[in-house]
This record gives C-alpha cells, structure tokens and sequence, in this order.
C-alpha cells in the first residue's frame, strides 16, 4: 500500500472540547461533510478497541450518499484514536495541545480508485469544516 497521506488542522478549542466534537454523534452530524451542499444526517460512535463508528454523508437534494464505517484497533481519550475501514485500510487521529488551542492530525491509506490528492483535498476539507463547527459552538 502508498504511504499514508496525513492533513491537519489547528482549532482554537481545548483538548476536552475538540475531543468531545469530533467523537459524539450529536456533533459529529454537525461537521462531517466536505462541502455545504452535503450533511451528515446520522452517526453512531462506540468509542472503545473493537466499536464500530459509522456516519452517513449525503448530497442535501439527494443525488448520492455513501455510509463510512470504522471497527476502532485504538482509542486513548483525548490523545489518540486509530481505526480500521472495511476495506483494511487504517487511520489515524491524533489530539495535540499547543497552548489555548489543539492541533488535529488525520493520517489515513488512501484507497485506489481516486487521485491521492484528490482524497487529501476531500479528508481536508472535512477537517477544516470540524474546525469550523468547533469554533463557533
């Protein structure tokens, strides 16, 4: 497999809270989508080695949408979670706090039926939307 592609972002948020957005179902709906014109209108989270996480993202006038399912391989709360996706690849996301603010960095296989790029643009722009989400709540 390629190496992995990783993309960050830095939230002016404490640990606990960037923690608490990016993991609870009732605010992961809130962020997890890449662009305007889509939502993500429902998650579940079991947050603990061999849970599952799944979400629904799909285009608002109903075009196309997609379920993303994880089975977690490691979760230390509030530092660090890594998953495993159906198709074996992994990610990894990473909690660092750098004074008043904390840093997010997504590592993830990207898969092969896409430009890496591509797929870097889309899981950033996911990532600044949580960033965004986060900040203003």
């Amino acid at each position: 497999m390629s190496t992995k592609v990783t993309v960050t972002a830095v939230i002016n948020a404490d640990v606990k809270k960037v923690w608490d957005y990016y993991t609870q179902p009732e605010h992961i709906t809130g962020w997890n989508f890449a662009d305007p014109s889509w939502h993500c209108p429902s998650a579940t989270n079991d947050m603990r080695v061999g849970g599952k996480y799944a979400a629904r993202m799909e285009a608002k006038d109903g075009s196309f949408g997609f379920d993303f399912e994880a089975t977690y391989n490691e979760v230390v709360d509030g530092e660090k979670l890594s998953y495993i996706m159906p198709d074996s690849r992994q990610a990894t996301v990473a909690f660092h706090k750098t004074g008043n603010q904390t840093e997010v960095a997504v590592s993830f296989d990207p898969e092969t039926e896409n430009p890496v790029e591509m797929q870097k643009h889309g899981w950033q722009a996911i990532l600044d939307n949580f960033k965004k989400y986060t900040e203003a709540n």
